[in-house]
């Protein structure tokens, strides 16, 4: 007797993937229309039916979610962001919470990998966590919002972005840092951070700090911002140096992370100019070794708890077929000895003050 003809038969004649068979045959965008109507011949030649109960298992839920990590430039083999390190525990323990798994991998550089993890039914959704390059990413995401996949991003909140995302209120964050480095009697204020739609966290909370500087009637000098797109210790180093160079009357500097202003601590004392005392610093993210530079580190602090419980929740309500929304949490500035005003001088531990 002839055994049924499978999906993985017409991936064999037709030289492509089972998933882009499933595709295929289910008419997606993703697939060419040359693929589509060989696939399309080869299941008709075969006689091919979809197993109707078959189909339906698949379409059940897998009870996990994929949280995919973009690789990042790191010092170590890690190639991730240390930024997003407590963010994965509480995500992991919000998820756990709703009875979910969690399936945390790297993203692919193909243009349907993202695809794959939601038609091969190992995901019921996504969890974005960094996209390097934001313009290259939209692509993506508009092919993902085009194929009904549900996704969630954490990143900045962009007019017409496709798909949902969580962040942070970087302006806001912006604002605060510069506000306080003016408070501090702080004139001669660089920005560490390329300031570009490409990178848009960077760019908003550049704006908030010029914004600061627009509101005490300080001039905005753009000499003093210095691009550093990738954020590393080495990037804020270099930078640090090179904004030394355009300027020596420095007096502080806004970091628009933490591992760049860990770089920059790194080039002032080198440079000899002490911190606070000479040059005032301030960073972003409030990574745990922000606690341990020397000094230790101001910066403006994203809440991560709350950023991975609203990261699972929002993905969740979409898989149930509920209407998810786009929003920023505060910012919250945490002062300590990088910019001379801490609780106690022999205390690293913050005082934590809401963003302006």
């Amino acid at each position: 007797m002839k055994s049924r003809s499978t999906s993985f038969d017409i991936a064999y004649r037709a030289g492509v993937s089972q998933a882009t068979v499933s595709r295929a045959l289910r008419g997606s965008p993703l697939v060419n229309e040359e693929t589509r109507r060989r696939v399309q011949a080869i299941a008709k030649e075969l006689n091919y039916t979809v197993d109707k109960h078959a189909s339906g298992l698949r379409r059940q839920r897998a009870t996990t979610l994929a949280l995919l990590l973009f690789e990042d430039p790191t010092s170590d083999d890690s190639l991730i962001n240390p930024f997003f390190l407590s963010m994965l525990g509480s995500i992991t323990r919000a998820a756990a919470r709703q009875g979910y798994d969690l399936l945390v991998s790297f993203q692919q550089s193909s243009d349907d990998w993202h695809a794959d993890y939601q038609d091969s039914h190992k995901a019921d959704g996504l969890i974005l966590l960094g996209y390097g390059d934001y313009l290259v990413s939209r692509g993506r995401l508009e092919r993902l919002v085009e194929q009904g996949t549900h996704f969630v991003r954490w990143g900045a909140v962009v007019d017409g972005q496709p798909g949902v995302s969580i962040g942070c209120d970087n302006r806001q964050g912006g604002t605060a840092a510069g506000a306080h480095l003016l408070a501090q009697g702080r004139r001669r204020i660089g920005f560490l951070g390329t300031a570009s739609p490409h990178c848009p966290e960077f760019f908003d909370r550049y704006a908030g700090y010029c914004a600061a500087l627009q509101a005490a009637d300080c001039a905005v000098d753009e000499r003093l911002q210095i691009d550093a797109a990738d954020s590393t210790e080495l990037v804020g180093y270099t930078a640090m140096r090179e904004l030394l160079a355009r300027d020596a009357r420095i007096d502080a500097v806004f970091a628009a992370s933490d591992l760049l202003a860990i770089g920059a601590l790194r080039a002032l004392a080198e440079a000899g100019r002490r911190v606070p005392d000479d040059v005032a610093v301030i960073g972003f993210d409030d990574i745990p070794m922000a606690r341990l530079t020397t000094p230790p580190l101001t910066t403006v602090l994203q809440d991560t708890k709350r950023a991975g419980e609203l990261l699972v929740s929002t993905l969740l309500a979409q898989i149930r077929g509920e209407t998810a929304a786009s929003c920023m949490l505060p910012a919250t500035l945490v002062i300590r000895r990088s910019c001379g005003a801490a609780p106690d001088a022999d205390d690293p531990a913050p005082h934590a003050a809401p963003a302006a």
